[in-house]
């Protein structure tokens, strides 16, 4: 008997199993059966680990302690940290992790506090998430659970309202919280960067991150190839939220590479075992985590699809359509586009990846007759300038008017003056000289059109000042 009651005791405490059910104290019963297992898109059947197994952790940062807090539901732990029920309240929830960024949700907790004063939670669950891909996924349930149990309790403690709350998950963690808005109706926002694609995409809208489970659910898809031999996008390439980015078109980012392997793989892949590049699979955290410092430099444009966007088809922007990816993306009104839209921008392949457009037209005047050549232009503003763009390569032909799509890392503010240089790797003993008697200049974000008129004619490598034409 007394062997009895101590198994009855252990799953009081625990939990109590069964076929197809595990039940923990505080977070509710977990199901494996469809839509959470035994389907087309999640063939694996699990039922998620205990919660000590899992490891979860919450950790809190805000503008007063100078390293994180560890917080749990504890009214007498909770008194003792610098958490504010006046302040809005931020989960960040990762996924994937590679090793050398394990705790990019502590870093995205600081860079965001240099800039508002919230509490931001980073949330760690390094043991749960590091299992075999099916184990991970239905692990990502009882973090969901757990991250839900703690905003019911800062409710319940500090007379806060579900809007106040904003969960950020990457990868897997994406749908964790997902499952959050699920377990709390109202909430205020979810932000979905790249939602990992295996065992949810296509699958019931219950187990994976969906318009439905927040007021506002904003989704960043950086990784979106097919999950198939030798390209593995990890991430989810449908549309999931109220508005959905694809930087670079979604599927390949700039400085990364496609990811080798095999649908078999997914197992090793995930818990580390080999090599792999999760690149673009990070990238969106990192996009997301520097538009907290540099929104301006996220300007998307509505378009039809990637090669339209490609194609400069869609610059620039109508306002007030064009949204800020990242953290500013719920400033925008989705009444000012039709549902459905998908929304685009260009980042860079290094830090800082944020871009400002342009779209330059140059009449170019000089020689009377074309000689080859290299065209560059540069921006000057009110801020600081940008490096210098190639603007063609060729035939040098006066009176021909020359187009380029100018993308930036240097917020430069207004445009006061162009520069034009020109040169040649062969010797042309006539010693022509040219100049861009003209050149409309437009701002992608706003429309903005700046008119520039050149005078003097320029030799080769001599650098010409453009100035604002004279009314």
């Amino acid at each position: 008997m007394s062997q009895i009651w101590v198994l009855g005791a252990v799953f009081c405490l625990f939990g109590v199993a069964y076929a197809d059910e595990v039940c923990y104290n505080d977070l509710g019963c977990f199901s494996d059966l469809p839509p959470w297992g035994g389907t087309k898109e999640r063939p694996i059947a699990r039922l998620p680990w205990l919660p000590d197994m899992i490891g979860t952790r919450f950790l809190l940062f805000t503008q007063k302690n100078k390293y994180y807090q560890e917080i749990t539901a504890d009214a007498n732990i909770m008194k003792v940290t610098n958490y504010n029920k006046l302040r809005a309240t931020r989960f960040i929830i990762p996924g994937y992790l590679e090793k050398k960024d394990e705790d990019w949700a502590q870093d995205m907790c600081r860079d965001m506090l240099k800039w508002e004063s919230v509490n931001c939670i980073a949330m760690e669950w390094k043991a749960g998430v590091k299992a075999p891909y099916a184990q991970a996924a239905n692990n990502a349930r009882v973090v969901a659970a757990q991250v839900a149990h703690m905003i019911h309790f800062f409710m319940v403690n500090y007379m806060q309202t579900a809007d106040k709350f904003h969960i950020i998950g990457h990868s897997l963690g994406a749908h964790a919280a997902g499952e959050v808005g699920t377990l709390v109706p109202k909430l205020g926002r979810i932000t979905g960067l790249d939602p990992v694609e295996p065992y949810f995409q296509g699958a019931n809208r219950a187990v994976r991150l969906d318009a439905s489970d927040a007021a506002f659910v904003d989704v960043i898809h950086t990784d979106a190839l097919p999950f198939t031999k030798n390209q593995l996008g990890l991430g989810m390439s449908e549309m999931i939220g109220h508005i959905d980015f694809y930087p670079n078109g979604g599927e390949l980012m700039p400085g990364c590479t496609k990811n080798n392997g095999s649908p078999s793989d997914l197992d090793s892949i995930w818990e580390g075992k080999v090599k792999f590049d999760g690149c673009n699979h990070a990238r969106a955290y990192q996009y997301y985590s520097e538009s907290t410092v540099k929104a301006q430099g996220f300007v998307a444009y509505p378009c039809p699809d990637k090669d339209s966007f490609a194609a400069g088809m869609c610059f620039p922007c109508a306002e007030p359509s064009c949204p800020l990816m990242g953290q500013s993306a719920i400033k925008f009104n989705m009444t000012s586009v039709p549902a459905g839209t998908k929304f685009f921008l260009t980042t860079g392949k290094n830090k800082p990846f944020g871009r400002f457009s342009y779209r330059a037209k140059v009449l170019l005047a000089g020689s009377i007759w074309p000689n080859p050549g290299i065209m560059y232009v540069a921006l000057k503003g009110d801020r600081e300038q940008t490096e210098s763009f190639q603007l063609h390569r060729g035939m040098l032909s006066p009176g021909y008017t020359y187009e380029l799509l100018i993308n930036t890392d240097k917020d430069v503010g207004e445009i006061k003056e162009m520069t034009f240089q020109w040169n040649n790797h062969i010797f042309n003993p006539f010693k022509p000289k040219y100049s861009a008697s003209r050149i409309e200049l437009v701002r992608g974000k706003d429309k903005k059109i700046y008119n520039f008129c050149g005078v003097d004619k320029v030799g080769e490598k001599v650098l010409q000042s453009v100035p604002p034409c004279q009314a």
